[in-house]
């Protein structure tokens, strides 16, 4: 396996599965899914998931011979088309951002009646929920924004499948992008009223009453609790917005 090829594939972008994959069938030529796994490393149970994403972002494609799948690595300049399409996406992501700018700048205002608490990893997490939900009116209604991330999104699944009583007898709404549709827990969580969107979503991002949680997933889980009262009244009206063009 070519590792110069497999640390370029991730610098622009593709998970450590993708590119090992992608690097396999560059090798390979077309190829069933055997010698692909066999080639790459790649869990078979897994393989058909990165396959499938790789289609979608167009550098893999695949032909049905005699009622099996060949696959096969698109052109490398189809990975400039990739980069193309994630810079479009940037570009979007950023005006996104530049609307609620105003509205994050004044966390560098905290007044009297504003606070801001920092938790680190899961249990810091657990602790914020606690609080983020701790005094709960039945007129309160618990919004989210949130990005499904391959990467990280079995722990969060896993963790948001452990704090289910804290919430699920509070009404709710939440905006997700649509990564999120073929999640384990999206299709089991009942309780929970969402919507999906093309539209990329601001962050990870809980509003209820006068608290905003941003939880930022990575090697380390980290996370904000604000009370402010004009910010999730920003946020609530910027949710309201994104909810109307949402499916």
């Amino acid at each position: 396996m070519a590792n110069k090829e497999i640390y370029d594939l991730l610098n622009i972008g593709l998970t450590k599965g993708e590119a090992k994959v992608y690097v396999a069938l560059s090798e390979l030529g077309s190829s069933t899914v055997g010698p692909i796994v066999k080639k790459s490393g790649v869990a078979y149970s897994k393989v058909y998931d990165i396959l499938n994403r790789l289609i979608g972002k167009g550098i893999v494609s695949y032909i049905v011979k005699n009622k099996t799948k060949y696959f096969q690595a698109a052109s490398p300049s189809n990975l400039v088309e990739y980069l193309n399409k994630k810079e479009k996406e940037i570009s979007i992501q950023k005006e996104s951002l530049l609307k609620i700018i105003p509205d994050l700048e004044k966390l560098q205002e905290i007044k009297n009646q504003q606070e801001a608490e920092v938790f680190l990893g899961k249990k810091g997490l657990k602790t914020a929920y606690e609080k983020l939900f701790k005094i709960v009116s039945k007129h309160d209604e618990f919004l989210f924004f949130y990005i499904h991330d391959e990467k990280y999104g079995e722990e969060s699944n896993l963790f948001y499948n452990s704090i289910v009583d804290i919430s699920k007898n509070i009404k709710n709404r939440g905006i997700c992008n649509k990564e999120y549709k073929k999640s384990w827990f999206a299709k089991k969580s009942k309780h929970l009223k969402m919507k999906f969107s093309d539209i990329p979503i601001p962050g990870n991002i809980d509003i209820i009453a006068d608290k905003v949680l941003i939880v930022v997933w990575g090697e380390i889980v980290f996370s904000i609790l604000i009370q402010s009262e004009s910010l999730s009244d920003s946020l609530r009206n910027y949710f309201n917005e994104m909810w109307k063009v949402a499916k």
